[in-house]
């Protein structure tokens, strides 16, 4: 879409969104290649056709029909990447927490030396940041 810090989309992005979406519309409705390949050609033919309408008038009523068309054909159980929201393995895999590093054996720490030279500085750093901000904990002791 459009990298605009305002939210507004660009009427080419609004195309080129519309174009993606209903690609992956024929493909949640035609599983076999070739079938898929002759309807997304002939979409692409539907798009060609307009390409050259200058009024924004017309443009912004054609974009609004092919939204609605495109609404009243999604398929039923639309396929989603495993990776993306509502795939199979979204959130699958939970990234360690950092502390978990703490507990790593002196030889496995040896293997990065600057790595946790630079993140014992960093940690020190936090803590002063801290102590600054809230004041110093009697009950605290560090790794």
């Amino acid at each position: 879409m459009s990298g605009s810090l305002t939210g507004l989309i660009t009427h080419k992005a609004r195309v080129q969104s519309l174009y993606k979406r209903s690609l992956r519309m024929l493909e949640n409705w035609y599983d076999r290649r070739e079938v898929y390949r002759y309807y997304a050609v002939l979409m692409r033919q539907r798009f060609d056709e307009n390409k050259k309408i200058s009024d924004i008038r017309i443009a912004k009523d054609l974009i609004a029909k092919g939204e609605a068309e495109l609404f009243d054909k999604q398929h039923w159980h639309p396929r989603k990447f495993p990776e993306s929201p509502g795939g199979v393995a979204y959130g699958r895999e939970v990234p360690p927490p950092d502390w978990v590093l703490d507990y790593w054996h002196p030889l496995e720490k040896a293997q990065y030396p600057e790595y946790f030279a630079r993140r014992e500085q960093r940690k020190k750093e936090y803590v002063k940041l801290w102590e600054e901000k809230y004041g110093k904990d009697s009950t605290f002791t560090p790794h």
